[in-house]
C-alpha cells in the first residue's frame, strides 16, 4: 500500500467540524468523497485531529492509503477541482506506510484572532471583542504561564468529550498584538474538544476581573467544566500547524 499525506486548508464556517457525522456536512466527508471519485475506490482518510464546528485550518494534515501509484501533481489538480471553494489541498506527498496523521504527530498548534475594530472583511475569521484592546498583553501572558507543562484539562474540555485521558502538555502559550489584531497562540502535544476556546475565554475573564494565577490554578484543580468560563466563538480559531 502507498501512503499519501495531504496538507489541508479550510474555512470551517459552513461545516460541522472535521470528523464525518450523520446528516451534517464535514470537511473529512467532502475530501473523502472527492478522493473516491478520482480513485474509484473506498479510502479511509485519517486527520491529525478533529476541529470543532466553525473552526478553520491553515495546517490540517490527513493521510490515506491506496495500491495506486499516481502522478502527484495531476492528482492534486483533480482533487482541488472537485472540492468546494472553502476547502483546498495545499500539497500532497508520499510518506512511509506506518505513518499515521494523528498518532505520528509530535505537537499541534492553534492561533486565535481578535479584531480591533468591526470590519466585514474580518467578520468570518476573527472575533471583534469589545474589551480586547483594554487588556494588558503582559498580564495575559503572565496568567497564561499557569498552563505551561502537563496538566489535567478536564475543566476546559466539553462535558461529553470522549477522551478518557484529559492530560495535555502545553509547550508554548502567548498573546501579542499585530496591527489590527490581538493574536493568541498555543502549542501542545494534544488538545481536548473545546479546550482552546475555553482556555481563551477563561483567560479573558481572569484578566478583566484582575484575578491572579491562583484563580486559574483552582479551576484546573477542580476538574469541573462549570468552573471555567464561556468559550470564545469558533470563527476566530485556526488549526495552525501539526509537527511530526
Amino acid at each position: 500500500m502507498i501512503n499519501y499525506l495531504l496538507h489541508v486548508q479550510y474555512d470551517g464556517t459552513n461545516y460541522a467540524g472535521w470528523q464525518i457525522q450523520k446528516n451534517a456536512p464535514t470537511i473529512q466527508q467532502k475530501i473523502t468523497d472527492a478522493i473516491e471519485v478520482i480513485l474509484k475506490e473506498k479510502v479511509n482518510l485519517i486527520g491529525s485531529g478533529r476541529t470543532d464546528s466553525g473552526v478553520h485550518a491553515l495546517g490540517q494534515m490527513a493521510n490515506f492509503k491506496t495500491e495506486k501509484n499516481f502522478d502527484l501533481n495531476k492528482f492534486l489538480y483533480s482533487l482541488n477541482s472537485l472540492l468546494p471553494v472553502d476547502i483546498s489541498i495545499k500539497n500532497i506527498k508520499k510518506v512511509s506506510e506506518d505513518f499515521h496523521a494523528r498518532y505520528s504527530a509530535i505537537s499541534r498548534s492553534y492561533i486565535y484572532f481578535f479584531s480591533h475594530y468591526k470590519s466585514p472583511f474580518f467578520e468570518k475569521y476573527s472575533y471583534h471583542y469589545h474589551n480586547v484592546l483594554k487588556l494588558d498583553i503582559s498580564k495575559l501572558n503572565e496568567l497564561s504561564k499557569v498552563f505551561l507543562g502537563e496538566h489535567d484539562f478536564t475543566s476546559f474540555s466539553k462535558v461529553n468529550d470522549d477522551f478518557n485521558n484529559k492530560s495535555c502538555i502545553i509547550h508554548e502559550i502567548h498573546w501579542k498584538r499585530v496591527k489590527d489584531f490581538t493574536i493568541f497562540y498555543i502549542k501542545a502535544n494534544r488538545f481536548l474538544h473545546g479546550m482552546v476556546r475555553t482556555l481563551i475565554g477563561t483567560l479573558l475573564y481572569t484578566a478583566e476581573k484582575n484575578f491572579q494565577q491562583d484563580y486559574l490554578m483552582d479551576i484546573l484543580e477542580k476538574k469541573d467544566r462549570t468552573k471555567a468560563r464561556e468559550a470564545v466563538p469558533a470563527k476566530g480559531l485556526f488549526l495552525y500547524k501539526v509537527r511530526y
